[in-house]
Parts: C-alpha cells; sequence; structure tokens
C-alpha cells in the first residue's frame, strides 16, 4: 500500500451544531461537516401506535428525508443504519409500549452524509434528554484509486474511492456500533480504515462535550 503518515492523518471538516432550533419536538439539533449539514428532530418517549408496541421496550422508529423530493431506496436504507446505531445506544427499557421516533433532514449533501446523519441524530437525542447508554459518532473515511485516506471525504472526493466506508462508535469502548463500505479493499486495508476512523471519533466525542458545555454556560 501506498499510504504514508500524512495520508493517514488527513483532517475532518469544521463541525458545527445549533440545538433545540425547533419549538414542536421534544429535541431538535443541526450537525454539519464542511458544507455537510443535517437536520434531526427527536419525538417522544411518547405514544406508540399499538401495531408496533413493544412489551418490554420503547420503539425507536426513523424518518429519513431527502433534501429534494420523495425518500427511495437509499434514502431507505441509510434510515435504517441510523434506527440501528441510535435503537444500540438508547435505553429503549426504561420506556416500555412507548415510541421514540429520529427525524432527519437533509438539509445539504456535500459528501459523508450518513457519518453526519448519526451524528445529527445524537445532537438531537442530547436535545431531547432521552435516555442512552453511551453517545454514538460516524465517522466516514475512504481509500480512493491510489490507496491514499480521506477522512470524512466531500462528494468530489468520493468520485475517486475505490472504497468508502462509515463506522458508527460508542463513547464508552470506542467499538463499533454500525458499519457499512462500498466499493472493495483488502482485509488489511479494511483494518486502516476502521482504526483511522475510531481514532477520529474522539474528535466527535470531543466536539459533544464542548458544545454542552457551551450551551449550559449560557444557561
Amino acid at each position: 500500500m501506498s499510504c504514508d503518515s500524512s495520508e493517514r492523518k488527513s483532517e475532518m471538516r469544521t463541525f458545527g451544531t445549533v440545538q433545540n432550533l425547533l419549538s414542536r419536538p421534544d429535541g431538535s439539533a443541526t450537525f454539519t461537516q464542511g458544507d455537510t449539514s443535517v437536520m434531526a428532530a427527536v419525538y417522544g418517549p411518547g405514544d406508540v401506535r399499538q401495531t408496533k408496541e413493544i412489551i418490554d421496550r420503547a420503539t425507536v422508529e426513523v424518518i429519513y428525508k431527502p433534501t429534494v423530493g420523495m425518500p427511495g431506496i437509499k434514502e431507505k436504507f441509510q434510515e435504517e443504519l441510523i434506527r440501528n446505531t441510535c435503537g444500540a445506544v438508547i435505553m429503549t427499557t426504561l420506556h416500555p409500549r412507548t415510541s421514540v421516533t429520529i427525524v432527519t433532514q437533509v438539509v445539504h449533501d456535500a459528501g459523508s452524509l450518513l457519518s453526519c446523519s448519526i451524528n445529527a441524530s445524537c445532537m438531537a437525542l442530547i436535545d431531547a434528554g432521552v435516555p442512552m447508554k453511551c453517545l454514538v459518532a460516524g465517522v466516514t473515511c475512504m481509500l480512493d484509486k491510489e490507496k491514499r485516506l480521506f477522512l470524512d471525504p466531500t462528494d468530489k472526493q468520493t468520485e475517486d474511492a475505490a472504497c468508502c466506508a462509515t463506522f458508527a462508535f460508542d463513547s464508552s469502548n470506542k467499538k463499533v456500533i454500525t458499519s457499512t463500505m462500498q466499493g472493495s479493499c483488502t482485509v488489511q486495508e479494511y483494518q486502516m480504515l476502521l482504526a483511522s476512523c475510531q481514532t477520529a471519533s474522539e474528535k466527535v466525542f470531543e466536539f459533544y462535550r464542548s458544545s454542552a458545555e457551551k450551551r449550559f454556560a449560557k444557561s
């Protein structure tokens, strides 16, 4: 492989967030990574339809809305990944026979959309005060055709991707909660992608902490 140390240390784009920007949901947040922006709103724990009621835990639902038009197969796949990711960290057993609904709205897609959507959902869950076992951070990375590694790639960078992967990590042990990949790579390259994203996830968790500190400092 031709990845040198400088290529492995490619920087993530600048993060940004605004919480509690919507009045109707129980919690809401926008999350930006460079020019990629996603808005998320959380409703619940609240009433659930009888057909979706689970006796011993809350039902987690995700509605994923693209920038324009109706959700397609790609959006439904993203929706399922976010639902599984958030469902793994929400303490659903504390609120049986209820529903926690996360609505994500893509504002602008400039690359690494899935990881940005996961991070927006986590920030909205924090804002709603939904009990969670830990926080979750999504990170996307890619290898281009020359085997150079890029963290948080833009949409233009991914046009030259040999493979592109997104991982979601928990804040407790940095263990993988969710992973998905497009393209192909060797086992060694996959491990390199995983390790790079795992290290980068700490930057996301640090941003969560600093955002919370700034918000509570103002209140």
